[in-house]
């Protein structure tokens, strides 16, 4: 069920220059979220930005009702919400969308592979995962390493190999060519640039593993009533922020061939 309600901002870490992190709290009692939902942000005091933002969840602390965020500056509203501090207020509508498949047997090989700040509802999927004892794979890739900025954070849940394009952290290239990637999975999840989640889905399919992928198109309303993040699937026309943004790429080959 989708709520509005406002949260106070209860802890806030500037990582490097590109990315911050919020921590925010609910009064009250949150509805259930699940792992790849993602939440709208109402940006308040900027004339600049009249839609909410999309952000997906990057952690939750149901006995805090706490949900955190980890945000990549790139635009007016992202550089908006920088500004904001310890004991601010902000508005949220969520959960909203379809999330990634935790119904998984405990013995299940996992990958996940995340890029950019497509790092960021992977966390809240380790931590779920690790309380059915599953502990996966984790990849996380980036150009430098200061765009991987909460690789200890995945650490308690997971074995995390890194894939930097120049170097400076872990295996030099792209993640798709980290050694752990061509592994046996029974499942993988991935969240990132496009062109990396389509590398993602094409070597699954090509190599019979099962695999959803949350996609990044433009989402204004949230509710699918735009249409604007509409995606081809072998199913039709599909909104993402509400059919999606995680999709099982056995509905996908028109995305990703």
């Amino acid at each position: 069920m989708k709520e509005i309600h406002d949260f106070t901002i209860v802890c806030r870490r500037q990582l490097g220059d590109q990315y911050f992190s919020l921590v925010l709290q609910h009064q009250g009692t949150m509805p259930a979220v699940c792992p790849g939902q993602f939440v709208e942000v109402l940006v308040d005091d900027c004339r600049e930005v009249m839609l909410r933002r999309p952000i997906s969840v990057h952690d939750v602390d149901a006995e805090k009702n706490t949900l955190s965020l980890l945000v990549q500056i790139v635009g007016k509203g992202t550089r908006r919400l920088a500004t904001l501090q310890c004991g601010d207020k902000l508005n949220l509508v969520y959960p909203l969308g379809h999330g990634f498949s935790t119904n998984i047997a405990s013995d299940s090989r996992v990958l996940m592979v995340g890029g950019g700040a497509g790092i960021a509802p992977l966390l809240y999927l380790s931590k779920v995962l690790s309380s059915k004892h599953i502990r996966p794979t984790i990849l996380l890739g980036g150009r430098t390493a200061s765009l991987i900025p909460v690789r200890s954070e995945f650490e308690p849940y997971g074995s995390v190999g890194i894939a930097t394009d120049d170097g400076s952290m872990g295996y030099r290239g792209i993640v798709t060519q980290h050694p752990d990637f061509g592994k046996e999975y029974d499942i993988i999840y991935s969240c990132g640039p496009t062109p990396m989640m389509k590398a993602v889905a094409k070597s699954a399919a090509q190599r019979g593993i099962r695999c959803e992928v949350s996609l990044e198109n433009m989402m204004a309303c949230g509710l699918g009533a735009c249409l604007c993040c509409v995606t081809d699937t072998d199913e039709g026309h599909k909104c993402v922020c509400k059919e999606g943004p995680v999709f099982d790429i056995s509905v996908m080959k028109k995305w990703y061939e």
